[in-house]
């Protein structure tokens, strides 16, 4: 038998490829959650005088031993064994005999890859908000190495105002510090025990503690009522991809900053070479495609949020195929948001402004010259605009 549903019937090859999908090869990365998860639920059976102490003994040392082998490369997850489930309970039940088969009494495969969705989400969030929380730290540094350095502020792509690196510097890691803390609060939705939901609703005639296997596994607290369960499915999932997407829309826009500030008709920084690529054809280039492809990948973060969120627009109550259709978009958008936040920190480290390249328009203090007539004279701002206005115009030799 090669799928747990399995009842002897033979099942068209076309038919296991379309439902099976690229879920087997994705739950390659759940196998480690699930494995803690699938001991937490065994000691929960044996507390309940459901397992024996022997048949425990067996179940835990032979899910060690089944995640420390895939750990190591040894074995992944087959298409003919349809998904990570399926793969440990058929291994399992190979390494130790009966007692494996004994493992999957009250819970279902909806509740099991939930529960190691959610295990595998939080290493996750435990993983991403430190990783943002470190490019607002380099970007608190390069604050404190060039912060003096005066810079344009711009609106309408004009120069505005003045600022300077300190200011641009020190507001994007604000943001992302803001970022950070939105990912840790996905954890309100992830940290639910949804083990001992089985399939939505319940397990029927069995004594099975909930309570036991959320304080195993850290749970906050234990997902009630047990309906609710898969009408929560792609909640967190979508919550922490929009979390991510904020992250990654403001890290697009700092890009673009960067890669402005980066033409030769601005120059106002200048890149570690380490950090830049060259031409196959041009031998005078250095290009910038690390924030090049910064920015681009802020369209996946969004892509990913949105097919997350649309995967479950339409569906009925209870467990439905669909929602595997939630892990490619969730992975993808973690794998994507994590590999972008481990490369910024070098990146910004060697990045350094140039001083003599900058040059503020003398407009640029018009507002506050208009402020300063009405703290100096008293008249409205309106007047005091249309006089500083009038009086560049005349400075520019009547070009407004």
């Amino acid at each position: 038998m090669s799928r747990l549903w399995n009842k002897g019937a033979l099942l068209d090859q076309r038919v296991l490829e379309f439902t099976a999908g690229e879920d087997h090869g994705l739950d390659d990365r759940l196998v480690a959650h699930d494995v803690r998860a699938s001991i937490a639920h065994a000691e929960m059976l044996a507390e309940a005088k459901l397992l024996s102490g022997e048949d425990l003994r067996l179940i835990r040392d032979g899910l060690t031993a089944i995640g420390a082998s895939h750990a190591r490369g040894e074995w992944r997850v087959p298409l003919e064994q349809e998904d990570g489930q399926t793969a440990l309970e058929l291994r399992l039940t190979a390494l130790i005999g009966p007692a494996g088969a004994r493992i999957h009494l009250g819970r279902s495969r909806n509740d099991q890859v939930l529960a190691a969705l959610r295990l595998y989400m939080r290493d996750a969030v435990s993983e991403l908000a430190p990783a943002a929380d470190a490019v607002a730290e380099a970007l608190v540094a390069l604050a404190m190495r060039q912060g003096g350095v005066a810079l344009p502020g711009y609106t309408h792509m004009q120069q505005a105002m003045p600022s300077s690196v300190d200011w641009w510097a020190r507001g994007y890691a604000a943001e992302i510090q803001d970022d950070a803390e939105g990912i840790r609060q996905t954890l309100r939705r992830i940290n639910r025990n949804p083990l001992g939901s089985a399939a939505g609703y319940g397990t029927p005639n069995l004594p099975v503690s909930r309570e036991a296997t959320r304080a195993r596994l850290g749970f906050d607290s234990v997902h009630e009522p047990v309906t609710a369960v898969q009408l929560s499915r792609g909640k967190a999932e979508s919550q922490l991809l929009f979390e991510l997407t904020l992250v990654m829309q403001d890290l697009g826009r700092l890009a673009t900053d960067l890669l402005l500030f980066y033409t030769q008709e601005f120059a106002y920084v200048e890149l570690p070479v380490e950090v830049t690529t060259g031409s196959s054809i041009m031998p005078q280039k250095r290009n910038p495609d690390v924030f090049e492809l910064v920015r681009g990948r802020s369209a996946t973060a969004l892509a990913c949020l949105i097919e997350s969120l649309s995967v479950c627009s339409r569906l009925p109550s209870g467990y439905n195929r669909d929602l595997q259709l939630i892990k490619a978009p969730l992975f993808r958008g973690i794998d994507t948001c994590m590999q972008v936040l481990a490369v910024l920190p070098a990146a910004l480290e060697g990045l350094q402004f140039r001083p003599e390249n900058i040059r503020l328009d003398p407009s640029i203090h018009a507002a506050a010259r208009a402020n300063e007539l009405v703290v100096r004279e008293g008249i409205p701002f309106r007047d005091a605009y249309l006089r500083v206005a009038r009086e560049i115009e005349k400075e520019r030799g009547g070009r407004s």
